[in-house]
């Protein structure tokens, strides 16, 4: 008996009723109303369902057969009359009505059979499943018959033109294992053999399927003044996102057992041929028997089904078990938990144990008992638990036709659906629900007992499935990710295997575990969307995930770092596609000592060199092996740097000291295969001078290498000592040519270093190499201040040792000449004034050629050893920030002067090392992230950007004025 306590409620609704009734033609509703058979059940349909009373209303003839009849009889002869509607039926108008009938009747009968007791769950669900499956195949052969009268399809059978007919729906989930709810969607998977399809000559079969699957969604899911069917899912089948709604068997087979994920096994568990081909489909699934059940005890797999478990409880809404509110099926102890409960233990042992291979959940509790995988008790307590949450599910979609498994917030209403329920008041439901829901989580957490949750106190992050999840968008959207929804789909996108890193099992299954941190560590980066599609485009291009994923999961840490560069240095996060395993130097700490005593930088990066090349084969092997090495030490200072552990200032000698190691190697290497095939010069010396940022140790990590190559040779040498003698101008013009390709050439893998020789004698039209004579001839009888300016930061970086002490000599002569100060200081300002003609115009953000900027502090270093040197030689410095030190103690730069310079010098070069690496040119602030300005602003020690940007306005207006007042100029 149903509590009532809406009797005004139930007495004018049943008022109604019997106004619409005839009472000699339905007397056993009209006995109901009187207080017969069937009284309470009515009262309770009139009282909470608002739905179902609304089909008893509709038509009381439809309800007099229910209620006179047994419900089975009722049923098959409901089912009756639609086969012969929807064989007879004109037109697709007439068919959907006959199926929508159906679908009224079943409902308002099973209701009241569920209701009245007269059904226990078992049978409830059996037939709300065989109204689906009879309502799929209806409506596919109805489709097929008129695929036959167009002349498209030619059925074997026309009078069952579904036999052999090429295409099969497969009822998964709830449907599949007869276990539909009173409101369930059906999850089919649309499969059809392009090989057997019995279609007209020449028709292609994906086109025919696939609008036949169309014309079979719209015939069940569309609504009409009659309602609808079944809402109809085709999710679950092979990348919804990228594949057809029907399949091909050769694609549905290629893709379960190439990318197939552990969660799509567990649903496989439960599918089932419902409408069309049968033996088609029984025959698919006898194929697929090595995918969803290993020999093995398949304790692995669980771990990726119970992920999903897990994402959905990290939300603490779900930790605790309530009742106002309380998810039945997701929820703590709901359905959902005894599902996984079978459905793991079946994947375990089911590949050894054919008897665990069942669908339903009941019938498999049972069955685990019987093999001893779980206790009497166990089974007990879950059958039990499984029944009564199945009920109250029921009660619940019944009062609105909704498919809702949450229990009401608010007190009234949920009190009234526990009346509905069969209780009297809210104490003894709440009792009944919480016991039931406690035995389901104590069963469920000792299965689990071992698992770490996945995303602590964040929110619900569920990507495993066909859907997005509510809470899980929510969870995003806190997380301040803008577009939660594409951010989903994403993520499935990945499960899918749409991309060579996502395709072995064991990339998904880390992916699994790895995804909340991601999510959280690039939601803190500010544009998280943006992160995430860079995140994603690496995904794209990399050939493997399972490295970048291994790392991550064995260090936690570097999920930080990960966040931060693909969050601001997108450039720098490019290294990760090829080589994900630049992120393990960020593990090793040989550098981090590289300010402690004794440590020595060159020698340490030289060693770590020549061990890599080592391992090459080739000359081509070590080639590539240099732009690795390159590329992956370049990544790990960016990152050091990015995430605050080196100083700027650190990186541009660190990037210079490998700079020095590649050149050395690389020169060692050239001249090896140079010597092979033409010997060598009798006596030949050279030396490789670095200029630019390369010589000041100020290069980042755009930076092209300045270089100038000198050589020298016995006075009489003409020819090399080779097998193949040249000439030894030629000799060292092939030497540099080859060190410039071997440096600056795109392999495989890349280039090391881009190289620029503009600044040697007479610039691109003189020779590559230079002998150091007409080196020092030129120097001093033909160079531009311009290059006597360049020639303050240069230095020998590698090359014969002796030799290089001699160009050094030779650097040194030339730059400690006594120069005319009028000239040079004419010949700066000129100089400046071009290139602010040239470059100058970009905003304040270029910070190295904006009036004030870089160029202008470097301009001044430089004039002042130019004119100062010859007088005070240790004024010499191939370091801006080191010569601007010498000029103070030199006298010839004011105190004042010097601090603003130094400061400026150390401003401008830490910003634009972390600015090279974000973006690799200057910086346009409109498209700056916020935790890029935040990481600037750090960088300069300023509260926040507008600050920062005040700060650059007043130094470069500082710096401006100071060359002015040494150099002059506008």
């Amino acid at each position: 008996m149903i509590p009532i306590e809406d009797k005004r409620r139930v007495k004018s609704r049943f008022a109604d009723l019997a106004e619409a009734l005839d009472p000699v033609g339905q007397p056993a509703v009209a006995a109901a109303l009187e207080g017969g058979p069937g009284h309470a059940v009515l009262a309770g349909l009139a009282t909470a369902s608002p739905f179902l009373w609304g089909l008893a209303l509709a038509d009381p003839v439809r309800l007099e057969r229910i209620l006179a009849g047994a419900p089975e009889t009722v049923l098959e002869a409901a089912i009756a009359r639609a086969r012969a509607q929807c064989s007879a039926a004109a037109d697709i108008a007439e068919a959907m009505r006959a199926l929508r009938l159906l679908k009224q009747e079943a409902a308002l009968l099973i209701g009241i059979a569920d209701l009245g007791c007269a059904w226990c769950l078992a049978e409830v669900t059996t037939a709300l499943t065989r109204v689906a499956d009879e309502s799929a195949t209806l409506a596919l052969r109805f489709l097929l018959r008129e695929a036959a009268a167009a002349g498209r399809f030619l059925p074997v059978d026309p009078e069952n033109p579904d036999r052999d007919c090429g295409l099969v729906a497969l009822a998964m989930g709830k449907q599949g294992a007869f276990e539909l709810n009173y409101s369930s969607d059906v999850d089919l998977i649309v499969l059809y053999d392009p090989e057997t399809a019995p279609l007209h000559e020449g028709l292609e079969p994906a086109p025919f399927f696939v609008r036949l699957t169309q014309g079979l969604v719209k015939l069940l899911s569309e609504r009409t003044a009659d309602g609808y069917v079944f809402r109809v899912d085709l999710r679950l089948r092979p990348d919804p996102g990228a594949t057809a709604i029907a399949i091909s068997l050769p694609a549905a087979y290629g893709y379960y057992e190439s990318v197939g994920q552990n969660w799509e096994r567990a649903a496989m568990i439960k599918a089932r041929p419902c409408a069309g081909d049968i033996a088609l489909g029984e025959r698919f699934l006898a194929g697929l028997v090595p995918f969803i059940w290993r020999r093995h005890l398949d304790y692995a797999a669980i771990a990726d089904v119970h992920a999903m478990k897990r994402q959905i409880h990290a939300h603490k809404g779900h930790e605790a078990i309530a009742v106002a509110g309380h998810n039945l099926k997701l929820g703590r102890g709901g359905i959902r938990e005894i599902e996984f409960f079978v459905q793991t233990q079946q994947l375990i042992a089911g590949g050894r144990n054919p008897d665990l291979r069942g669908r339903g959940t009941i019938a498999m509790l049972a069955a685990l008992q019987e093999a001893s995988w779980i206790t009497p008790q166990a089974r007990d307590q879950l059958t039990e638990a499984y029944d009564f949450l199945r009920g109250l599910e029921h009660r619940l979609q019944m009062m609105a036709d909704e498919q809702t498994h949450s229990l009401p917030t608010e007190k009234p209403a949920l009190l009234e659906f526990a009346r509905f329920a069969g209780y009297a008041d809210m104490g003894a439901f709440s009792k009944a629900l919480i016991a039931r829901l406690e035995t389901v989580q104590q069963h469920y957490a000792r299965l689990f007992e071992a698992s770490a949750p996945l995303a602590s106190d964040v929110g619900s992050l569920v990507f495993t499935g066909k859907e997005n999840d509510p809470e899980t968008l929510k969870t995003l959207e806190r997380l301040g990710y803008a577009s939660p929804s594409q951010v989903a789909e994403m993520i499935r996108g990945w499960h899918h295997g749409r991309y060579p890193a996502m395709r072995s099992a064991k990339a998904r299954e880390d992916l699994t575990e790895l995804t909340p941190a991601l999510l959280q560590a690039l939601a803190k980066e500010g544009r998280p969307d943006k992160a995430l599609f860079v995140f994603d485009g690496l995904l794209a291009r990399m050939p493997s995930g399972y490295q970048l994923f291994s790392i991550l999961r064995n260090n936690a840490k570097l999920f930080s770092v990960l966040a931060r560069i693909v969050g601001v240095a997108p450039r720098l996060a490019e290294v990760l596609v090829r080589r994900p395993h630049a992120l393990d130097g960020l593990l090793d700490h040989g550098t981090e000592g590289s300010d402690a005593q004794g440590f020595n930088a060159q020698a340490w990066i030289d060693g770590r060199l020549a061990g890599a090349l080592a391992t090459g084969e080739s000359y081509e092997d070590k080639l590539d092996l240099v732009r690795i090495f390159v590329r992956e030490r370049i990544f790990v200072l960016g990152a050091r740097l990015l995430s605050g552990e080196l100083d700027p200032l650190l990186v541009g000698e660190q990037i210079t000291v490998l700079a020095q190691a590649v050149v050395r190697a690389l020169l060692d290497l050239v001249i090896t295969e140079l010597k092979q095939a033409h010997g060598s010069p009798p006596g030949a010396r050279v030396g490789i001078i670095a200029m630019g940022k390369f010589g000041g140790w100020e290069l980042t990590s755009s930076s092209d290498l300045d270089l100038i190559v000198l050589y020298d040779h016995d006075p009489d040498a003409v020819e090399t000592d080779g097998p193949r003698s040249i000439a030894p101008s030629v000799w060292f013009a092939r030497l540099t040519q080859r060190l410039i390709a071997a440096l600056s050439a795109p392999t495989g893998e890349g280039t090391a270093f881009s190289v620029d020789m503009r600044l040697r004698p007479s610039g691109q039209k003189g020779p590559v190499a230079i002998h150091i004579d007409g080196f020092r001839d030129y120097q001093l009888k033909e160079a531009w201040t311009w290059e006597h300016m360049a020639m303050t930061r240069a230095r020998v970086v590698a090359g014969d040792a002796e030799f290089g002490r001699l160009v050094a000599e030779t650097i040194a002569g030339i730059l400690t000449v006594k120069r005319e100060p009028r000239r040079i200081l004419k010949d700066v300002a000129e100089m400046r004034a071009l290139l602010a003609s040239e470059k100058g115009g970009r905003g304040p953000w270029d910070l190295k050629n904006t009036r004030g900027g870089l160029v202008d502090i470097e301009f001044i270093a430089q004039t002042l050893q130019l004119l100062h040197a010859a007088e005070h030689p240790a004024i010499l410095d191939v370091n801006t920030g080191r010569a601007l030190d010498k000029a103070m103690e030199a006298g010839v730069l004011a105190k004042t002067a010097h601090r603003r310079l130094t400061e400026s010098w150390r401003l401008y070069t830490a910003l634009s090392q972390v600015i090279r690496f974000c973006v690799g040119g200057n910086l346009d602030p409109d498209k700056t992230s916020e935790t890029g300005k935040i990481l600037l602003s750090h960088v300069a020690e300023c509260s926040d950007f507008d600050e920062l940007n005040a700060v650059i306005g007043v130094t470069q207006t500082q710096v401006r004025d100071i060359f002015k007042q040494i150099v002059g100029g506008k």
